[in-house]
């Protein structure tokens, strides 16, 4: 399965964009962690690897600016924390 695929079954997730396959790794794992259930982060981590997801998700946490929710941050922080 490709990223592309991933997203499109999700279409729901990613209503602002019909270009799947141009999304970026970050893109989708901050709409994933976002908005989806736990069932599409499962899927996620299995298709990229818990250390890719981390790695892209501690990158674009320690920006000045992010899109992350606050609770999806501290959550997510913790749950790489202790599995990645």
């Amino acid at each position: 399965m490709t990223i592309g695929d991933f997203v499109r079954k999700r279409k729901h997730l990613f209503w602002s964009t019909k270009n799947y396959d141009g999304l970026s790794k970050g893109a989708v794992i901050e709409a994933i962690l976002n908005y989806g259930d736990m069932n599409d982060v499962r899927e996620l981590i299995v298709l990229l690897g818990m250390q890719e997801v981390s790695k892209i998700f501690h990158e674009n946490t320690n920006r000045a600016r992010i899109n992350y929710d606050p609770k999806i941050v501290n959550y997510f922080s913790l749950f790489f924390k202790k599995y990645a």
